[in-house]
């Protein structure tokens, strides 16, 4: 998902079959333990579950396409890498347009691979 994506109830737009869209996303969420890249956006489209609307199933599908594209690539550790850890984080001060909740993260380097 786009770092400047906006995600609100889209209270106007056309409703889905919220069966189908909860079963995707518990589908993606499976896959979030051994695909940290995706828990933000799923996280952020899982609060929909009780209304969702096309537009929420457009971000949904075009994560699933995210996936697929990137199915072949992995974390390397390679051997000879430093062991200097450095973190840094993020925060995002009442960015849900929803309930204006604030988003924080962290990421966690030793050398230069990602580790958290």
């Amino acid at each position: 998902m786009c770092t400047t994506t906006k995600v609100g109830k889209d209270e106007g737009g056309k409703s889905i079959d919220a069966t189908t869209y909860r079963s995707m996303i518990r589908s993606i969420l499976y896959l979030t333990t051994s695909r940290p890249d995706i828990m933000f956006s799923m996280c952020a489209f899982t609060c929909f579950q009780s209304d969702p609307k096309e537009s929420h199933l457009t971000v949904v599908k075009r994560i699933l396409r995210y996936l697929v594209g990137t199915h072949s690539l992995c974390l390397w550790y390679p051997m000879d890498c430093n062991f200097d850890l450095r973190g840094y984080s993020d925060v995002d001060y009442a960015g849900c347009l929803i309930d204006r909740k604030s988003t924080s993260s962290v990421a966690m380097f030793v050398g230069l691979c990602i580790i958290s």
